[in-house]
Order: structure tokens, then sequence, then C-alpha cells
């Protein structure tokens, strides 16, 4: 069932990354929350205090110090905790780290520092709303070994991503939701144990009858995509 708010999604993202970490306290995992204009600062903010409130201690991480200054700013009672992906590799140098780590907004620029910074970390690691995969270099030989090594290595926690006519969602430990947008609302169409593809999700919006020529037009560059793999 989709979560009535914001509010409710953070809730749920609470429990099922706390689900995710006790199944691999050691695992890769990401969380995903794609509404249009969402301000991510205040969720990441509200999730930590959350888990620090229990018996988990994240460290919060930020691309750029601009980005960590304003957290430190906003989330004072958390600013020991928080440094950016520089100050986090700086650390490194001394040795692996260990420990919850969340990285917020990780984009492809920053795709092989969050890459190194993994690799030197003994504990589990969160990406917030990442972009590490960028829709400008998906078709390649760097792409296609991206996606199937370290990009291959996460596991989603929690997303909820809605979209013009339909919303997918998935909440540890249960499998990805297809949801329809119908005139009385969304309604569930379809479960998978692996995030749906364009046509898997195209196939489950229409009942299961074959895509018209809209659908078949949206998932035109996946298709392509799934041929350079």
């Amino acid at each position: 069932m989709l979560p009535a708010d914001l509010r409710s999604a953070e809730q749920e993202t609470l429990v099922a990354l706390r689900s995710a970490l006790a199944a691999e306290p050691r695992g890769r995992w990401t969380v995903e929350l794609r509404f249009q204009g969402l301000r991510l600062l205040p969720v990441v903010l509200r999730l930590a205090q959350a888990l620090a409130a229990g018996d988990l201690a994240p460290r919060l991480l930020f691309a750029d110090m601009g980005a960590t200054a304003l957290a430190r700013r906003d989330g004072a009672d958390l600013a020991e905790s928080i440094a950016s992906f520089g100050d986090q590799r700086r650390l490194q140098a001394a040795g692996p780290t260990e420990g919850l780590l969340l990285l917020v907004g990780a984009s492809q620029a920053e795709y092989e520092q969050v890459e190194a910074l993994c690799a030197d970390h003994r504990g589990a690691v969160v990406l917030v709303n990442p972009t590490l995969e960028d829709a400008t270099v998906g078709i390649g030989s760097v792409a296609r070994q991206r996606r199937r090594g370290f990009l291959a290595t996460w596991q989603a926690a929690y997303a909820l991503i809605p979209q013009v006519d339909r919303a997918l969602r998935r909440a540890h430990p249960d499998p990805w939701e297809l949801y329809r947008l119908d005139a009385d609302g969304f309604r569930a169409v379809g479960t998978w144990e692996q995030k749906p593809d364009a046509e898997q999700q195209e196939l489950g919006l229409s009942g299961g009858a074959a895509p018209g020529m809209g659908a078949n037009l949206r998932s035109l560059n996946a298709l392509i995509e799934g041929l350079q793999r």
C-alpha cells in the first residue's frame, strides 16, 4: 500500500532500513524518495535523528563542503556526525572505517570517490537518492562495466518513485510493487522480486495485454540500453 503522505513515507523508510540493516549489517543499501520538488535535507536529518535515537549512529556524508555546512547548520544536534565525502576519504587514509554511513545525493560526478569510499569501509553504506548512473553515459563499455560491477552490489531498502501514471514502491523485505493511477486513485497491478524494467511495468499497467504505441515509445530507451549489456 502506498503511504498517505511524506511523513508516512519517512516512517516506512525507517522501518524498511532497519529491516535491511538487520538482514545485512554490512550491506550496501539504497533509499529513494523521488518526489518532484522534495527538499531532501530535512528528510535526511529526520532519518538520521531517528536512527541515532535507536541503536544505530549514522555518519551523514555530503558530496561537497557547501552541502555539508548547510547540513551542520540545520542539523546542529548531529553536526559532529556530518561530514563530506572528502572528509571521509581523508579519515580512511589512516585505515578502513566502520559503522553506518549515509551518503546523500551521490551523483555520477562522484562515482569514483564513492566507489573508493565504499572499498575502504567495513560497515553498512546507505545511498540516499543517488544518481550514480548517468543517462548521458548509459551506453558503452564503461557504463556496462559499472552496471555489472559496483552498481550491481546495491540493494533497495526503500523506494517510492511516483510518475505521471504510476508509482513504484519497495520496502524491505517486501517485493517491488507497481501501482497504476486510475480515475479513483492508485491501484496495485503487480509485484516483482527485482525492480521491474520498463517492459515489465508496461505489461503490469496494461493488465498483461500487449502495450500500445505510447508504451512502446516510453520503453524504447530501456530496450536500447538492454541490448548494449
